[in-house]
């Protein structure tokens, strides 16, 4: 189902898929040559997935409502969100979903799998953790309050990674965030001060 007012996005779909997709390749590559130990599903199959789901929302949840504080956030994510909007309503839903799956299993596998992996075994758990949140920060860096947005939910997932064993539960943490955030953000802008026509508002 295409988007209300679609307009086409400068990034194809194809090359947006591939982009996210070869994220995955490349952890998963670094994960093998390294030789890196990976838990994939240690709290359980089914489990991993419903708290996954419940840990994505509630995340969520709790940023929505911090963002509501005011002066918390060094500065304002405005533009970021209408630039995101803008990106986003170029998709259909079908495209949307596929990124958001993609960018759950690939970027898990990186920054968790193996980075986070390698780290553990060469340094400690909380070196592991810090150090790939801070990086998975980085390469999300597009105002330094995304960076501390960022770094925090890759706190949130390196530490259940950690305390589960289980990429797969971060995995669906991830992926169903993303959903989640893009569904909000295109059905309800106004909740980020996105109104009329964000594409008038640079």
């Amino acid at each position: 189902m295409a988007l209300n007012n679609q307009r086409k996005s400068k990034v194809s779909p194809v090359t947006a898929l591939v982009f996210q997709g070869g994220i995955g390749v490349v952890g998963l590559l670094v994960i093998l040559v390294a030789d890196i130990p990976v838990q994939m599903s240690g709290a359980g199959l089914l489990p991993s997935v419903l708290y996954g789901a419940l840990g994505a929302l509630c995340t969520y949840g709790a940023l929505l409502l911090l963002t509501q504080i005011p002066a918390l956030f060094p500065d304002n994510l405005d533009r970021q969100m209408r630039g995101l909007h803008r990106f986003a309503s170029g998709y259909s839903w079908f495209v949307l979903f596929l990124l958001s799956v993609f960018a759950g299993v690939g970027e898990e596998l990186l920054f968790r799998g193996a980075v986070q992996g390698w780290l553990a075994v060469h340094t400690d758990t909380t070196t592991a953790v810090l150090a790939a949140s801070v990086l998975f920060g980085l390469v999300h860096y597009a105002s330094f309050t995304y960076f501390v947005i960022a770094t925090g939910l890759g706190l949130v997932l390196g530490l259940a990674y950690a305390l589960s064993d289980s990429i797969l539960l971060v995995m669906v943490w991830h992926g169903v965030y993303d959903m989640v955030a893009l569904f909000c953000l295109l059905r309800f802008p106004e909740w980020f001060g996105i109104s009329g026509h964000p594409e008038d508002q640079d």
